[in-house]
């Protein structure tokens, strides 16, 4: 196990030790050496050296995307498998997989959600960074798998006149409202009560929906609260138009002050975690912090595995997955990784569960 026992990160590097250690408890267990990364990418990559080096047939960790970027050169020369920590799919490859929550699980199981209920028309308003990238890309190959309409996709940079701006262009308001307010105008230049009754006639209509039916946000904070503040203003409405967003609006304070209510997103059951938290309290006397799901995970895989006859690509990709601490978790032969997601929606009291985590691998949206 690659992580780091000393530098900053060395407090969850610790709990992410016990964590797989916790996992290789039962007898027959293979053998865990844990070799400290510093938290750095040179660390993590002669961590990854000297592990090979005395004899490691499989890699656990390291925590970061950087880290793990350094790790996998030495690691794939050696052709030894790596179970990282990160979330960051750009590290995986075949040979690596990446067990933190990725985007494209996300959005996967929100497009396969949404397409169930009639949705086709997907649209995105997403920052322009790497997070925003990757839930980009997730959307494209999402709807192109699922037979819907190509997204239309727009980036909304920080505050309220580029929140106002995006909105407004994504929503083609211009065009949907121009024709009413042509009309109005005439009608109201005609001078003629048949011309004022025609303008108040035409006020009171809806103008056209916007051309999308469902749509991907990513902010949180006080740029979600913007940027939902201007959607009923642009003829926006919730519903028929699905918000669905990411799985850190599981935190209240990423949705504060938001108007998300029927809004949608895809991450781990919590309950499904209540056991590895009780046993893992039971041990160590704390709870277990975030990512120590993922150390335990890994280990586990790697025990069940190697009961199977050992750390092969065709005994880690076996197809019907494993059963993670937070629910199915399916390693993929080019890298990627399927987990098994439930399906959230977010309700005047607060999240509510209305679709469970599938427990088999070909169910819509692992």
């Amino acid at each position: 196990m690659l992580a780091p026992l000393t530098g900053p990160n060395a407090e969850r590097g610790t709990a992410l030790a016990q964590a797989a250690q916790l996992a290789l408890a039962a007898p027959g267990s293979p053998a865990l050496d844990v070799i400290d990364t510093h938290g750095t990418p040179e660390g993590a990559a002669d961590a990854a050296t000297q592990a090979i080096s005395g004899g490691a047939t499989l890699l656990l960790g390291p925590l970061t995307s950087q880290e793990t970027a350094a790790a996998t050169a030495p690691a794939t020369a050696a052709g030894v498998a790596m179970l990282a920590f990160t979330s960051d799919a750009a590290q995986q490859r075949p040979g690596v997989w990446v067990l933190g929550l990725t985007p494209a699980q996300q959005v996967r199981r929100l497009v396969a959600a949404s397409t169930a209920q009639g949705k086709q028309h997907f649209a995105a308003l997403l920052p322009p960074n790497e997070f925003g990238h990757a839930l980009s890309d997730a959307l494209l190959q999402s709807t192109l798998a699922a037979g819907a309409g190509s997204p239309d996709i727009r980036t909304v940079g920080e505050g309220m006149q580029a929140a106002n701006s995006a909105v407004r262009d994504l929503s083609h308001y211009a065009a949907r409202r121009g024709p009413f307010d042509a009309q109005i105008k005439a009608a109201r230049a005609l001078g003629t009560p048949e011309g004022r009754k025609t303008a108040a006639e035409l006020s009171k209509r809806s103008i056209p929906s916007p051309p999308f039916d469902a749509l991907l946000l990513a902010a949180t904070g006080d740029h979600l609260g913007e940027i939902t503040s201007l959607l009923p203003y642009y003829d926006v409405d919730t519903p028929p138009v699905r918000l669905l967003g990411p799985a850190l609006w599981a935190n209240p304070a990423a949705r504060a002050g938001a108007s998300l209510n029927g809004a949608w997103y895809a991450a781990p059951d919590p309950a499904l975690r209540s056991a590895f938290d009780q046993q893992y309290t039971a041990k160590y006397g704390s709870a277990a912090p975030g990512l120590a799901d993922l150390a335990y995970d890994a280990a586990a895989i790697a025990r069940v595995v190697a009961g199977a006859g050992g750390f092969s690509t065709a005994s880690l990709t076996r197809p019907e997955g494993f059963a993670g601490v937070d629910g199915l978790v399916a390693l993929q032969p080019d890298g990627s990784v399927r987990r098994g997601l439930a399906l959230f929606e977010i309700q005047r009291g607060g999240p509510q569960m209305i679709e469970p985590s599938p427990e088999t691998l070909g169910a819509p949206g692992t």
